[in-house]
């Protein structure tokens, strides 16, 4: 059978932290991705990115032979999120980043709204049966966290006494390694950070949305996006938000983007045509009531940038990080859906592999959780092959 071309694929890339990840450009170039999806880490939040830092990090991404074309993320001020403090002033900030961004070359800004904690797993190296490691989501171990080492206040209520008795005596079983274990897992910073949160640090943040309804947190990320999306509409950037992780609530807080009626509210309420998705499928997906492969059918036009990861739900609140190919999301019908998309709008849209396995020679390598080089790549092969197979068929 002759080989069909077809100029619309998926631009292929992996996330790079920076000059600290310990998976190197040289070897991201080796895996045959054209570009990195990154971020200026060490700028704090909320703070302008100049040109000069933004054209200073990408010529040294440039000199390995990669483009930088997807930004994520530029991280959205805690202030911005509550309405509260100056939250003006940060939302100027984010417009003028917005601004240099576009003039150096970038396509695609990526952000979250989740309030306080950026994401959260109750364990980021879950060991397999077959020795590689995970991440994990334990219901209970998360409940023990907010409720004995966190200690919110607030954390007690809507329990029965049944079930307070029940995790009283799991939190009492457990050493004090496994505690450990738990906060600091839960306790991970940003992506990309090796800071942990403190105790102080996060009670202290959940008191800024003391009096932030669901309601509330909606009006705040439309009033953002409001502001932020003809500025991107003007410059050509297009703004795609991550989904929520895990897609439900934590430590008492609302979440605004965790299901296809989220998406719906957001895209209805900001038609520009910025205003569009970080698709993870894996987010999305850890929900057993989000149908992934519909949500990409009826939003594929405002999909700017896909995670495409698998987690393996048991339905009771508890998730881990399956293999690409492997867990609830049919993989093989997403990438049909995308495959179509990309022919129907022709374009190209960037994707990267979403976290990995620790597998291999990594398992002995410092590196930040879900993100070693050896399980990614894993995953980008898997993906890529499957879209190679889907786009001969569609094609031929």
């Amino acid at each position: 059978m002759e080989k069909v071309n077809n100029p619309y694929r998926l631009q292929q890339m992996m996330r790079w932290f920076g000059p600290d990840d310990p998976v190197r450009l040289k070897h991201i170039r080796q895996a045959g991705c054209t570009g990195v999806v990154s971020a200026l880490h060490h700028i704090p939040v909320g703070e302008v990115w100049t040109k000069k830092e933004i054209i200073a990090y990408r010529k040294r991404i440039e000199k390995y032979g990669l483009e930088w074309t997807v930004v994520e993320s530029l991280p959205v001020h805690e202030e911005i999120k509550s309405g509260s403090g100056p939250c003006q002033k940060w939302i100027e900030h984010y417009k003028v980043s917005i601004r240099n961004l576009a003039t150096c070359g970038i396509k695609v800004v990526t952000y979250n709204f989740m309030p306080v904690l950026d994401w959260i797993r109750t364990n980021v190296y879950k060991k397999n049966d077959d020795g590689s490691r995970t991440l994990y989501f334990s219901r209970r171990d998360f409940m023990v966290f907010d409720r004995f080492i966190l200690n919110r206040p607030g954390a007690w209520d809507g329990i029965n006494a049944e079930e307070a008795d029940r995790l009283k005596k799991y939190y009492n079983g457990l050493s004090e390694k496994k505690k450990g274990k738990i906060a600091f897992s839960v306790m991970q910073g940003l992506p990309g950070s090796k800071e942990l949160f403190t105790r102080n640090r996060i009670l202290e943040l959940l008191e800024i949305y003391r009096e932030i309804d669901d309601a509330q947190l909606r009006r705040n990320l439309v009033a953002f996006i409001s502001e932020v999306a003809p500025v991107a509409d003007e410059v050509g950037i297009r703004l795609a938000i991550h989904p929520d992780d895990p897609p439900f609530p934590v430590l008492g807080l609302p979440r605004v983007m965790s299901t296809a009626e989220d998406v719906r509210q957001l895209m209805e309420a900001v038609p520009n045509p910025s205003n569009g998705l970080c698709f993870c499928s894996g987010s999305f997906g850890a929900r057993w009531d989000n149908d992934v492969v519909q949500m990409a059918r009826d939003w594929g036009s405002r999909i700017h940038f896909l995670h495409l990861r698998n987690t393996k739900s048991d339905g009771k609140g508890n998730f881990m990080e399956a293999s690409h190919l492997e867990g609830d999301t049919d993989m093989y019908a997403l990438m049909q859906e995308v495959v179509a998309l990309m022919q129907r709008e022709k374009r190209s849209i960037p994707m990267r592999p979403d976290h990995g396995m620790k597998i291999l020679d990594d398992l002995h390598k410092e590196t930040y959780p879900g993100y070693s080089g050896i399980g990614r790549l894993k995953g980008l092969a898997e993906l890529r092959g499957l879209e190679y197979a889907i786009q001969q068929k569609a094609m031929s």
